[in-house]
């Protein structure tokens, strides 16, 4: 039995502490209900959609920290919601599908998705995929960041979460974040596809290494990095990729193969 009073009792279950929002968007009704259900008993607050017009609309108005979207949408695509939402945000992006091909996977992290399920999953893959993302958004932090990183032309701040090339500002999404901050814990060191995999998604994503080359490329992209003559992120013929800033007395070696 509670030995606090009724009046305290009350006043305790208004005191709530922050809980991550998460916006669920699947035009099936039982199944955006089910995913509901899981992250709710997790502690996560969820609002959901039914299309992807009313997604965008919850994005504007609740800022969820993480969208769950399936690609099949009535009305607008989930490819295009992404892509708004991305234009927009950085807020990360699990999408949760039952088209599974390759080229459906890599089409879905082109739009902008940080990480993708398919259709039919274990609740707990989908929980660990969820708190996956949400720990290299910088949601749910694990360890403390580190302080602010300088490498040539390039300077990363953990804890702001941002990067700048030259002064600039490069608006990364989390997962392309995480990878750059993985590559250049270590400049120089060699990184297979797997490691980078294990790293920044925290499993072999069906085994398909294209996963890491499609994010490379994204990257190399948004930092300013020519890709048959790349200053920054460099391929290892057969291996994966390592990081090298080159001094300003030294140019950059060539890159051994384009991803």
């Amino acid at each position: 039995m509670s030995t606090v009073p009724p009046d305290k009792r009350e006043a305790t279950k208004d005191v709530q502490p922050h809980r991550t929002r998460i916006l669920v968007v699947d035009d099936d009704e039982n199944l955006r209900r089910l995913v509901a259900a899981y992250l709710e008993s997790e502690g996560y607050d969820i609002n959901e959609a039914a299309d992807g017009h009313s997604a965008l609309s919850s994005v504007e108005v609740e800022e969820p920290q993480l969208i769950v979207l399936d690609l099949m949408l009535p009305g607008l695509s989930g490819l295009e919601v992404a892509r708004r939402v991305r234009a927009r945000r950085k807020t990360p992006i699990l999408m949760l599908t039952a088209r599974g091909s390759e080229d459906d996977v890599l089409e879905g992290f082109g739009a902008g998705a940080d990480d993708y399920l398919v259709k039919p999953f274990s609740p707990k893959v989908l929980v660990a995929r969820v708190k996956a993302v949400l720990r290299r958004s910088g949601v749910e932090v694990e360890d403390e960041a580190g302080g602010l990183l300088s490498l040539g032309a390039i300077s990363i701040d953990p804890k702001a979460r941002e990067v700048h090339v030259e002064g600039r500002e490069v608006d990364l999404t989390s997962t392309e974040f995480e990878l750059l901050r993985v590559l250049t814990e270590h400049p120089g060191w060699v990184y297979g596809r797997e490691e980078l995999l294990e790293a920044v998604w925290g499993y072999s994503y069906l085994g398909d290494s294209r996963l890491v080359d499609v994010h490379i490329a994204n990257l190399r992209k948004k930092i300013g990095d020519d890709p048959s003559d790349p200053h920054f992120i460099r391929t290892v013929r057969g291996v994966g990729y390592k990081f090298q800033s080159p001094s300003p007395d030294r140019p950059a070696e060539a890159d051994e193969t384009n991803p």
